[in-house]
């Protein structure tokens, strides 16, 4: 019985090996990912610019924002003219590809404003990102955002049309 258990153990850990070195990320690579995403959103929640910035390359692009400078003054003004401090990013359903070295990714946001009461989702939209591991980590080199739209009405033709 303890032979087959190890076995078994040994037949697992052999297979997630497998499994990591085929999709080309480690759990560690995901993790380490997944954590980044949630340093962004917690540095731009927090006003902390200079920690946002770090969250991406020297060179990284935000939408139309690139280069650290740019990248602080952007936080900068998200907080003191856009709002920015009484809101909040939320992330989900990320998805990431890549090897040990890159990666690509996409996630939901949803960003809410805690001003309101109740809260208030002020909008949603998809980021997709490059990312690279540099020394200190995996890091954005480019991040862009796309915000959702609601689908368009019905004509008044096929809102009038009865259903079949």
């Amino acid at each position: 019985m303890k032979k087959t258990l190890l076995s078994v153990l040994a037949a697992g850990i052999m297979f997630a090996g497998t499994c990591s070195a085929a999709s080309g990320l480690s759990a560690q690579d995901y993790f380490e990912i997944q954590q980044l995403y949630a340093r962004y959103n917690i540095a731009i929640d927090t006003g902390d610019a200079e920690g946002w910035a770090a969250t991406f390359t020297p060179d990284g692009v935000f939408n139309t924002f690139s280069g650290h400078d740019a990248l602080v003054g952007f936080v900068k003004t998200w907080r003191e003219k856009l709002n920015g401090a009484t809101r909040k990013h939320w992330n989900n359903n990320l998805q990431i590809s890549g090897n040990s070295k890159e990666a690509n990714a996409s996630v939901y946001l949803i960003l809410v404003d805690f001003s309101t009461k109740p809260p208030s989702i002020l909008t949603t939209a998809t980021y997709t990102d490059s990312l690279v591991k540099t020394k200190d980590g995996w890091r954005f080199t480019k991040r862009t955002t796309k915000g959702d739209s609601a689908p368009p009405a019905p004509s008044a033709a096929a809102a009038s049309t009865p259903p079949k």
